[in-house]
């Protein structure tokens, strides 16, 4: 007698997919290797099942593809599966292994996105990269002109101001071989500039026809960057189940390590989406600095905290404050109120 199929783990590739199957006593029924197309055809027809992989890239298709073939979508966050390799990495090994992780009822899972989340998604990764070789243009820029003893001072802004005087100056003490690399590279400078600025006003013009992003920019500190980026990541908020659980996946909470009954807690865990959490805390700084004490519940109790925190202490406990906020207010479909109504 055939024993029924009740999870399938698939190791993503980007041409050859491994799948390894258990049943309910999690003994291995089916041990297979397929290509793209195959892949397509077994989702439509295998019996319906939970079928894991892991968060990667090419994850949400696939997750696409099964789910609306009937089937039960888990992705796996990769740390999440390790523990459960067995002997040496290989393909087969790899599926093993998430079919055994996708079938804990405990497992964390990752959500499926939209196409619209996933669009948002990869504005804000675009944006990120370009700012990136930004920055490593300007410092290149910075460390040619220092082994030639002209020093700029730290910062874009200043950098722009001083530029036609550091040009000027450069002709008369460099190469005009090195001169022109200069101009080249601010050229590129220049050129990098244009693309963040192009996907910031795309970024800009989804936050104003979103539901989502308008509703989470009446909250203290977020702008149209932080909006976008939380929607992208986490929709309407419903993944988790209270405020808290969003600020522990993005790793504003603190650290534990408690036993024997003795809680012991530590700086934050830093888990989670980095990209999301930096803008978070710059969006605390920014509010730290402009929001009014006396005008909001919120003001209120950042007046107390700074009174006996370290301020940056206090602005990661406000980072903390407003992804809850943001939690509150995507899930419940309501706007932030300075000073909410109680419940009496």
């Amino acid at each position: 007698m055939r024993t029924a199929l009740t999870i399938v783990g698939i190791d993503l590739g980007k041409n050859w997919f491994h799948l390894v199957g258990l049943d309910g006593q999690g003994a291995t029924v089916l041990r297979k290797k397929l290509n793209r197309r195959q892949l397509a055809e077994y989702a439509a027809t295998a019996a319906r099942c939970v079928v894991a992989t892991e968060s990667c890239p090419g994850s949400q298709y696939w997750g696409r593809v099964f789910a609306e073939a009937g089937h039960e979508v888990r992705i796996l966050p990769a740390q999440f599966v390790k523990p459960y390799l067995k002997s040496n990495k290989n393909d087969f090994n790899d599926a093993q292994a998430i079919a055994e992780a996708g079938g804990r009822a405990s497992m964390r899972c990752v959500p499926l996105q939209t196409t619209e989340q996933l669009e948002l998604q990869a504005l804000h990764r675009v944006r990120q990269r370009v700012v990136t070789e930004r920055t490593a243009v300007i410092n290149q820029m910075r460390a040619l002109l220092l082994e030639h003893g002209i020093v700029i001072p730290i910062g874009r802004t200043l950098l722009i101001r001083r530029l036609p005087a550091i040009f000027a100056e450069a002709e008369h003490r460099l190469s005009p071989r090195l001169v022109g690399l200069l101009h080249r590279l601010r050229q590129r400078w220049l050129a990098l500039d244009v693309e963040i600025e192009d996907t910031t006003r795309d970024l800009t013009a989804w936050a104003e026809q979103s539901d989502l992003c308008q509703r989470i920019a009446t909250v203290p500190g977020i702008g149209p960057m932080i909006a976008t980026a939380a929607v992208a990541a986490v929709g309407n908020g419903r993944m988790f189940a209270r405020g808290r659980d969003m600020a522990a996946w993005l790793g504003i909470v603190p650290r534990q390590y408690s036993t024997g009954g003795k809680p012991t807690l530590g700086r934050i865990s830093k888990r989670g989406n980095l990209y999301l959490r930096q803008l978070f805390i710059q969006g605390a700084q920014s509010s730290f600095l402009y929001l009014k004490r006396d005008q909001s519940s919120l003001g209120e109790w950042l007046r107390q905290v700074e009174t006996r925190r370290h301020r940056q202490v206090a602005v990661v406990a406000l980072a903390n404050k407003m992804v809850r906020i943001c939690w509150k207010v995507l899930t419940t479909e309501q706007v932030y109120e300075p000073y909410p109504a109680r419940i009496v």
